[in-house]
């Protein structure tokens, strides 16, 4: 990661402990055209874990960690990620693998981030 890709994934994980009660363990971000890719370890909480053993909980705790998460930034729009980048926020891809532990988001933006910041 370059530098504004490791400030982006510190502002990814503030925004989710300010908006969830808790952030990522771990991102790393990459840039690539208009996306900022971000790949997410650790983030479950022990009572998620225990919702996610069962398969209704699985159902229910998929679609929180992504159909709730693309609303609370609509709701809340990302504004330190769009000065940080200099760039408009779009839209949020999200999807989580509950077994694994592991997230991935895609935030776009109205610009190519990746030709901006390439080092």
């Amino acid at each position: 990661m370059n530098k504004v890709e490791a400030e982006f994934s510190n502002l990814v994980k503030a925004f989710r402990k300010r908006h969830m009660g808790k952030g990522p363990r771990e991102i790393r971000t990459t840039f690539c055209r208009q996306w900022a890719i971000c790949e997410m370890e650790g983030n479950l909480s022990p009572v998620e874990k225990f919702i996610a053993s069962g398969t209704d909980g699985k159902q229910v705790l998929r679609t929180a960690r992504t159909e709730m998460v693309k609303e609370m930034y609509r709701n809340h729009p990302p504004v330190e990620m769009e000065e940080l980048l200099g760039a408009k926020f779009i839209e949020l891809f999200v999807d989580i693998d509950l077994d694994k532990d592991f997230g991935m988001s895609i935030f776009v933006f109205d610009q190519d981030i990746q030709r901006k910041f390439s080092s």
